[in-house]
């Protein structure tokens, strides 16, 4: 762990925004869900959600650039359970979905807990999403396609809400609560440790100042040698 890695992580860490968020209603392509994700690390967005339709959520790594180490990703059975669930912890989903209700989403405020709901490629956002949004945003357009790609869509969004939360200040001190601040340093700055701690069910043990652990040798022993 180099000196400058760890200041990147803490900074990083820092910035992240928990009560911003994305939700994925059955996108399927991996490019698009990478580039989502990718996007979601951008904006300083910890965790993304998502409805999926296969067996196993995947992220393409080269679309990714590595962002789906850095931003956790929760799966949903239906788009109903991941609205009811997030609008039960504070927030407001908002779907990139073109209604008669629909508003400019540069006239949306985004330094409210917000969770930015995106429908499939082909379909768009479902009946029973649109139903259940608090907010439908559109995105003007002035040429004759009528629609953006989805992952652009999420970027443009989340460029919004990044611009009016610094305006805000919102950005200028830690965000995250000390649990989920602890967990994700420890991850890391140690994801090889993470790994083992998962696969034997161990708890972290503690780092150094500099990440490095505090007793490689106790951790080592408890490895080999658990209880």
């Amino acid at each position: 762990m180099t000196p400058q890695r760890l200041q990147r992580i803490v900074q990083t860490l820092n910035l992240r925004q928990p009560d911003l968020t994305v939700v994925t209603d059955e996108v399927k392509k991996e490019h698009n869900l990478s580039a989502i994700v990718r996007s979601c690390d951008a904006f300083a967005i910890p965790e993304v959600h998502c409805v999926w339709a296969g067996e196993k959520y995947h992220v393409r790594r080269n679309q990714a650039a590595g962002a789906g180490s850095w931003v956790d990703v929760k799966t949903h059975d239906t788009i109903a359970d991941a609205i009811t669930n997030l609008q039960g912890q504070g927030f407001k989903v908002c779907a990139a979905h073109f209604t008669d209700r629909a508003i400019n989403y540069r006239d949306y405020d985004f330094t409210q807990p917000t969770a930015v709901l995106l429908g499939t490629e082909k379909e768009g956002v479902s009946d029973v999403a649109a139903e259940m949004c608090d907010e439908h945003l559109i995105i003007p357009m002035h040429g004759m396609t009528n629609s953006f790609n989805v992952s652009v869509a999420c970027a443009l969004i989340l460029s919004e809400a990044q611009r009016q939360r610094e305006l805000a200040g919102m950005y200028e001190q830690r965000r995250l609560p000390d649990a989920e601040y602890e967990r994700l340093y420890f991850e890391w700055c140690q994801p090889q440790i993470t790994r083992i701690c998962k696969q034997h069910n161990l708890p972290y043990p503690p780092l150094r100042d500099d990440g490095e652990l505090l007793d490689p040798q106790a951790f080592s022993e408890l490895v080999n040698n658990p209880v």
